[in-house]
Parts: structure tokens; C-alpha cells; sequence
């Protein structure tokens, strides 16, 4: 096949596997009234998605066009047909999409698996688990999380932060309920040490193993002046394992991993959290 056939297929295939956009409009009807903290985020989060997909299926449509000799072959496209046809993702999609290191071929897995959320997040409501990785914003989550408490107990928003905890759960099917105050996330990643799944604790990395995946977390809202964490190690969370892009951003929230090494130990071994195994 030539370098033109072999292109066209890729985006033939890829075009099959863009959804329709969420209808923003009908949905924020849906909801009735003023929209709570977490579904102001989930109305963001489908707006970054709709342009997203919006601009995947346009592009692919104009590439297919190009490539037949129907449009001139712009420079942006070039960069797209080239990209497909190295099994990367698009620059422009890139920019559209959350920091990921990801080729084209795991980035289509990630993509939809993101839809499936959004689908059900739209569709029956805020997942009991919320695969963090898949926002788009996701600190934007956690703090619609924490706000939702404090209007609920009436702490004030500004002293007012979040711990986490470890659960014993591995997977989404094994948590039985939603929570009423907080909530539980899946998707992070431990590089730099290994996590002690009986005693519940940061462990020395094994070799050759350089990362984990976490059981589920449980985000706990709480009065900051209440909080009093002991033997813990505050772990940076980054979207990927480049940690910190080159404009300082990437780090999502703290989280908190219980250790009995005092914490000097795990910063030297850089240890961190990440939402992607890339």
C-alpha cells in the first residue's frame, strides 16, 4: 500500500470512531435549575470534549478530501496526514486533548474510554468511581467535590481542603456505593516506590518494577484547621510521568500515602503519583 492509501485508512478508521457531540444545551436543560458544583464541571468537561471531537471529525473529512486531490493539502493537514501515518497523535488534537505521552493507537483506547464516561456520568449520573485521567480539568473535579461538602455542613470554602485515603478496593466493580461527602477515584500510578497492599503502605520499589497501579483512592473533604495527617507521605499527583510540563504545570492535586519511612526517604526516591501509565 502506498503512504496516501495507508493514511486514508487510518483516518477512515479513526472517523468511524468519533462519537456525536453531547448536546451541551438540552442537557444543562435536563438538570433544571442552578447547576451544583459537579455538574457546572461536568457541563465544562463536555464543552472541552465537543471541541475535541468537533474538530476530529472536521479535520478528518478535509484529510480524506486532500488526499483524493479534491482540497489543497494545507500545512496543518500535512502535519495530521503525517502524524497518522507515523502512528502519532495530530498536533492539533493534541493541544485539544489532556497531556499525554501516548502513541495514536493507546491515545484511541484512552479516548474511548473517556466517552464512556462522559456517557455515563450524562447519562445516570456522577460515577460512584470517577476515573480521574479522563478530565480534562481534573482538578476542576476535586474541588466541585470539596465545595459540594462545605455547602452541605456549612464549613467555609476558603479553609477548607482534602485528604485522601488508600481503600482496599482494586477495581470499580468492588465499591458498593457512591460516597455521601466526598468520592472515590481510580487511574493513579506510583513511581518511585512501591505500595504494600496488606499493610497498606509505601514500600521500597522492587527491582525492574517502575510503576503501580493504585487501589482506589477516597478523596475526604475536611475543615483544614481539623486536619492533622501523621505518618504520611504528601505525594505530588501529575497528569503523566514528564511530571511538570516546561510552563510549571501538570501537578493536580496532593494526595496522601501512609508510610512508616520518614518522608525525606521518599522525596530522594521522587516519588509521585501519575494519572497515566503513558
Amino acid at each position: 500500500a502506498t503512504r496516501e492509501e495507508i493514511i486514508a485508512k487510518v483516518a477512515a478508521d479513526i472517523q468511524q470512531r468519533v462519537p456525536t457531540p453531547f448536546d451541551v444545551v438540552i442537557i444543562k436543560k435536563s438538570i433544571g435549575g442552578v447547576p451544583k458544583p459537579v455538574e457546572i464541571v461536568m457541563l465544562q468537561e463536555l464543552e472541552h470534549w465537543n471541541t475535541l471531537i468537533n474538530d476530529m471529525a472536521k479535520s478528518l473529512v478535509e484529510l480524506q478530501k486532500a488526499l483524493k486531490g479534491e482540497i489543497g493539502m494545507s500545512a496543518d493537514l500535512d502535519l495530521q496526514a503525517t502524524a497518522l501515518y507515523n502512528g502519532q497523535l495530530p498536533p492539533k488534537w493534541r493541544r485539544l486533548t489532556p497531556q499525554t505521552r501516548k502513541s495514536l493507537g493507546g491515545w484511541m483506547i484512552f479516548f474511548e474510554r473517556r466517552h464512556k464516561q462522559y456517557k455515563e456520568w450524562v447519562g445516570e449520573g456522577e460515577p460512584a468511581v470517577m476515573w480521574l485521567s479522563g478530565l480534562h480539568i481534573p482538578e476542576t473535579y476535586l474541588a466541585a467535590v470539596v465545595q459540594t461538602t462545605c455547602r452541605a455542613k456549612r464549613w467555609p470554602l476558603d479553609k477548607s481542603t482534602l485528604y485522601t485515603r488508600v481503600t482496599k478496593f482494586r477495581s470499580a466493580a468492588e465499591v458498593p456505593e457512591r460516597l455521601q461527602f466526598g468520592c472515590y477515584i481510580e487511574g493513579l500510578f506510583l513511581e518511585g516506590a512501591a505500595w504494600d497492599h496488606t499493610k497498606r503502605q509505601l514500600t521500597h520499589q522492587p527491582p525492574k518494577v517502575l510503576i503501580q497501579e493504585m487501589p482506589i483512592f477516597q478523596i475526604i473533604p475536611v475543615e483544614a484547621h481539623k486536619l492533622k495527617l501523621t505518618g504520611t507521605f504528601k505525594t505530588p499527583v501529575y497528569v503523566t510521568s514528564s511530571r511538570r510540563s516546561a510552563m510549571g504545570t501538570g501537578q493536580v492535586f496532593e494526595a496522601d500515602l501512609d508510610s512508616k519511612t520518614h518522608a525525606s526517604h521518599w522525596v530522594l526516591q521522587g516519588v509521585a503519583l501519575v494519572l497515566n501509565d503513558d
